[in-house]
């Protein structure tokens, strides 16, 4: 057999280590042969595809990225792109694909599969925001880089007595807020899921100036105020349909500096929280991933997810796992209010 591996969407940490995994347990218990699909599914469409064996594969385990690299391309955008998968595929004698990616890739890969394409897929996100899965590789890293970044800005916030919006990744759910919020002592934590009141958050970070402390604000970019709609730097859109966020944390910071009277500067950590080294935690489940993964297509078991519940690595339906993305919880947010303010 020979089987096609893909990384679709943003880059994350941790997408070597499945690759790696993959190829290493395919031909070493299976004999399989492999090919890596360049740049996601745009790879798919013009025929880009590589040999893939385990020298390939030595040495990148600890390196961020991925070395097939990636697009947010979508094939049923495309002129005949089903068609163009299925040439593909066919000319290289590809017999099932393992797809690693997010909820938009996931997303054509559950499509892809109902169309006859037999393929297994891995979930990735930095976000955390795939359905079915406690967690996603490349969320932890993006946790522990944000979560630094909160601990140095404390230091500056407290010098000048200023405050600080920090602005990370997150478009419909706030994981990445939330965790590293929290583990970085913010004193407000703004959230997609839950619209803000503008003048509350003003509250809080006066509540912080009267103790002669200065307050941090972590919001995520999908972040959206209860009087106001979403705040975007552009309006273009990918070929998923989704608009490029940014701007919540300039906004914010100028809304808060004007009502309060006090300074308050904008750090937007961007796509440094998806850059370099995936944590321990992310390549050793990265890995399992991977295994189960490869198990998965010697099985013949198509059309499945690998995914994380509780310890166990488990086979969920690729469109259970699609119907929705997982957001937080109210009551989890709720737990942590004691510290806002």
């Amino acid at each position: 057999m020979k089987v096609g591996v893909l990384t679709g969407g943003g880059d994350c940490p941790g997408l070597n280590a499945v690759i790696r995994s993959v190829v290493r347990k395919g031909v070493q218990e299976y004999a399989f042969d492999f090919a890596g699909v360049r740049d996601g599914w745009l790879g798919l469409l013009q025929g880009a595809v590589v040999p893939l064996d385990i020298p390939s594969v030595r040495g990148i385990l600890p390196r961020g990225g991925t070395i097939l690299g990636s697009s947010r391309t979508n094939p049923f955008k495309h002129e005949d792109g089903l068609q163009r998968v299925r040439d593909t595929l066919a000319a290289h004698d590809v017999d099932a694909l393992i797809v690693i990616g997010g909820e938009d890739t996931l997303g054509v890969a559950t499509e892809l599969n109902g169309h006859g394409v037999p393929l297994v897929g891995v979930p990735k996100t930095i976000d955390n925001d795939v359905s079915g899965t406690d967690y996603t590789f490349g969320f932890n890293t993006a946790v522990g880089i944000a979560t630094e970044a909160i601990d140095r800005l404390h230091t500056t916030a407290e010098s000048h007595m200023r405050t600080l919006v920090v602005e990370v990744m997150g478009r419909h759910s706030g994981w990445i807020a939330l965790h590293a919020g929290i583990a970085g002592g913010a004193n407000v934590i703004l959230i997609p899921e839950r619209p803000f009141d503008l003048e509350q958050v003003c509250e809080q970070v006066m509540s912080r100036f009267k103790i002669n402390y200065a307050p941090i604000v972590v919001v995520a970019e999908g972040a959206v105020p209860k009087e106001g709609q979403m705040i975007l730097k552009d309006q273009s859109l990918d070929e998923f349909g989704h608009v490029r966020l940014s701007g919540i944390g300039e906004w914010l910071a100028r809304e808060i500096s004007e009502r309060t009277g006090k300074d308050a500067r904008t750090t937007v950590l961007g796509h440094v929280q998806r850059g370099g080294t995936p944590s321990p935690y992310d390549r050793w489940l990265a890995t399992r991933f991977g295994l189960h993964a490869i198990d998965a297509v010697k099985d013949g078991d198509f059309g499945m997810m690998v995914a994380l519940q509780g310890t166990r690595i488990v086979r969920i339906p690729l469109a259970d796992a699609t119907a929705k993305a997982k957001v937080v919880d109210p009551s989890l947010y709720d737990e942590f209010e004691v510290f806002f303010g």
